[in-house]
């Protein structure tokens, strides 16, 4: 949803989780490191950084971002715009939420948008004017399949053919019972709407706290064992270091459930996969990567790269279903259309 319908309708959302670590006041100083290239441990410039000598890393930030995942065809080995041609690309971009379902006017499209354009708040920029928020493979596009993972595509798609409607709450997606986020991962992508992120940090933990589905990750930074592997969460196990300047965040133990991967990419090994995040400052941005390295679902790792733009806004409540009350009403209409056999 927009900022300005938020701030409207939403009331600020408790944050149980980022209070047990409390927050930590931020302290200058000059920081010389030797300058970060396309993958380094060093930051550039002066960097604002916490009491104990790291990189502050805290504050909202912003990844809303029009640069699509993949590299459209039309800037094949251009990994880069102009000025003038990123205009052109951002003019010709469908309005609103017209960029993620149909605005054909057709029943289908009817039901896809039930949102109007004051909900979305997808961004309306390129980051760095780049083609591709995808930076390894080189051609900014996500790598192929194997031959394990199109047969399990095919498998998932004719199911959801084979079922129309959705019968009772246990055929509801994850994402449906707002379970999982769409875009807050882990790992985070941008996205149609509330494409914003947290972060509070302490010398023993930092707190990445999600404004959709009021996703909030405690990762320890104490070097601290992962618990056994029958204990696996929705967002999975997440242990951080330093590795420089740069925050390096592993996470495992997915639910065999779990969404692991940017819309539309998802791993179907996620009970196995292992997801490296890395943070670091360059002024005053945010610098998000993460490596998709999942030898089942594709036939090599892919690297994706996204800024994020520091907000002066808090983080708002996402009431996703209202609590779920949508849920009683979505079947109860469907029990009345049983009963006139429509």
């Amino acid at each position: 949803m927009t900022r300005t319908h938020r701030r409207l309708v939403a009331h600020t959302l408790p944050m149980s989780a980022v209070l047990l670590v409390g927050w930590v006041a931020a302290t200058f100083v000059d920081a010389q490191s030797p300058t970060r290239g396309q993958r380094g441990t060093g930051s550039a410039g002066r960097v604002p950084r916490t009491p104990d000598g790291r990189p502050d890393l805290q504050g909202v930030w912003s990844f809303a971002w029009a640069t699509p995942l993949q590299r459209p065809e039309a800037f094949a080995n251009k990994p880069v715009l102009s000025d003038a041609e990123a205009a052109a690309f951002l003019k010709d971009l469908p309005n609103g939420g017209c960029r993620f379902v149909k605005c054909d006017g057709s029943a289908e499209g009817r039901l896809e948008s039930a949102y109007d354009d004051s909900w979305y708040d997808a961004g309306s920029k390129l980051a760095d004017n780049r083609t591709s928020l995808v930076v390894d493979p080189p051609d900014g596009r996500v790598p192929a399949l194997t031959p394990e993972a199109q047969k399990k595509v095919a498998e998932m798609r004719a199911q959801d053919r084979g079922r129309a409607l959705i019968d009772g709450p246990e055929q509801a997606t994850l994402v449906d019972r707002c379970l999982v986020g769409f875009n807050s991962g882990p790992p985070m992508s941008s996205s149609a709407y509330n494409n914003n992120v947290q972060i509070t940090q302490t010398r023993d933990y930092v707190v990445i706290y999600n404004e959709m589905v009021h996703s909030a990750r405690i990762v320890p930074l104490d070097g601290r064992p992962l618990p056994p592997q029958h204990v696996r969460q929705w967002v999975g196990q997440s242990r951080g270091r330093w590795d420089g300047d740069t925050l390096v965040v592993e996470t495992s133990r997915f639910r065999p459930e779990s969404l692991v991967g940017p819309g539309g990419f998802q791993s179907i090994d996620a009970e196995n996969i292992r997801l490296v995040e890395r943070f670091w400052r360059t002024g005053d941005s945010l610098q998000y990567e993460y490596t998709m390295n999942d030898p089942r679902t594709w036939t090599r790792p892919w690297t994706v790269r996204m800024p994020m733009q520091q907000s002066s806004e808090p983080i708002y409540e996402y009431a996703c279903h209202e609590g779920n009350h949508s849920m009683p009403h979505r079947l109860s209409a469907a029990r009345a259309a049983d009963t006139q056999g429509k």
